[in-house]
């Protein structure tokens, strides 16, 4: 049987564990590159006729649905009822930062996602993908590993998506090998062994609507 004062000791332990847990979800979002160092980056908002971009299926051998992409404002929308595809920025780069800020519309249905690319191939046979989940996300995609395409996933170290009709950031970066998420402030995801130098990046339609905006690339040197 616990003691008056074991209860007391057992009852403070738990009261110390959800404060923890409460702070730490309250943290402020950390800055990201693109408000600690705001110079060099390209603004790559599509206009409203998508110039410079192109769909492209997922996986490459099925074919595209309907236009599902279009631009209201400053905002960058896809339907999410035109299939399983992605929208390519028509620029090969090597080491660099993405930036965009993105949301999903509201509902009820957990299963909502899309996602991030960084150092695709032209055709997505070979991807790297910031997966957005109702969770936080995390880096999977079909790359080369020692020189073979091969499959990998890298579960995050910080949920941090917001709920649906709220803003979210991310920025992915490719530098030498490493590959990092940083998710609403916060490094969440890195991998060291990337051994596709170059690449693609992209946004993914994957069934559900999603808004992106303010997309912006800045090359590293």
């Amino acid at each position: 049987m616990r003691t008056p004062r074991s209860r007391l000791l057992l009852a403070g332990l738990i009261a110390c564990t959800l404060a923890g847990r409460t702070l730490r979800g309250a943290e402020p979002e950390a800055p990201g590159a693109l408000q600690t160092d705001p110079s060099g980056w390209m603004d790559i908002q599509p206009a409203p006729d998508l110039k410079g971009w192109t769909r492209v299926p997922i996986p490459p051998t099925n074919h595209l649905g309907r236009a599902q992409w279009h631009v209201e404002g400053d905002h960058l929308i896809c339907d999410g009822d035109g299939g399983h595809d992605m929208l390519r920025w028509d620029r090969e780069l090597g080491d660099a930062i993405f930036h965009t800020e993105f949301r999903f519309a509201p509902t009820t249905n957990r299963n909502y996602n899309s996602g991030l690319f960084i150092r695709n191939s032209a055709d997505g046979g070979i991807w790297h993908q910031a997966q957005l989940t109702a969770n936080g996300g995390y880096l999977f995609g079909n790359t080369l590993v020692q020189g073979r395409l091969q499959r990998i996933k890298l579960n995050p170290t910080e949920r941090r998506m917001k709920p649906p009709g709220e803003w979210n950031t991310m920025e992915l970066t490719a530098q030498g090998k490493k590959l990092s998420v940083r998710f609403n402030g916060f490094v969440t995801c890195t991998y060291d062994e990337c051994e596709v130098p170059r690449g693609y990046i992209a946004c993914e339609s994957e069934g559900y609507r999603i808004e992106f905006r303010n997309l912006k690339v800045k090359e590293l040197k």
